[in-house]
């Protein structure tokens, strides 16, 4: 691959976002091309806002939501779960690999965990090479900015 692949990992607020700031915080490695998004739950992920990350150009998504039987809103990485399924399967139909997707849970205390799964996800695409609906740099970048700015609007959203 000519470049390293982008990874996009939407997290839940309480608990995987907060397991990705405790792997900054304790200084942890993970590849810096893993763009981590913060939504309230992964619950309000729609299935559209995964495909559009894969349409923009970004090589790989995480899902990371709170640890089953404790999420925030009641069963919304669940929900999320299931999404993620229907996502890969509609991958899978227009010829890019499912494992691209992943979903994952996490405690908010699990900051190793998350630096061992952003690493993990890099390497799985690597192996797979670059998303084909890839575009240039610049243009990803500004997808990837549009998909941050709408997630910030859900978060900003809750907190009224």
């Amino acid at each position: 691959m000519n470049e390293e692949p982008l990874i996009l990992a939407f997290c839940c607020h309480y608990c995987a976002y907060a397991a990705a700031d405790l792997a900054g915080s304790m200084r942890l490695q993970y590849p810096g091309n893993v763009r981590v998004l913060r939504l309230p739950c992964t619950g309000k992920l729609e299935v559209n806002y995964i495909l559009a990350a894969f349409e923009r150009g970004v090589d790989g998504v995480i899902v990371a939501g709170c640890l089953e039987g404790g999420c925030h809103f009641m069963e919304g990485n669940l929900r999320a779960r299931r999404r993620v399924e229907r996502a890969r399967q509609l991958l899978a139909e227009i010829g890019l690999e499912p494992e691209r997707l992943e979903m994952f849970n996490l405690s908010s205390a699990e900051g190793t965990r998350f630096a061992e799964i952003a690493t993990t996800m890099v390497e799985r695409v690597q192996r797979l090479g670059n998303n084909p609906l890839r575009l240039d740099p610049k243009r990803i970048e500004h997808g990837v900015q549009e998909i941050s700015r709408q997630a910030e609007v859900m978060l900003a959203g809750e907190k009224q």
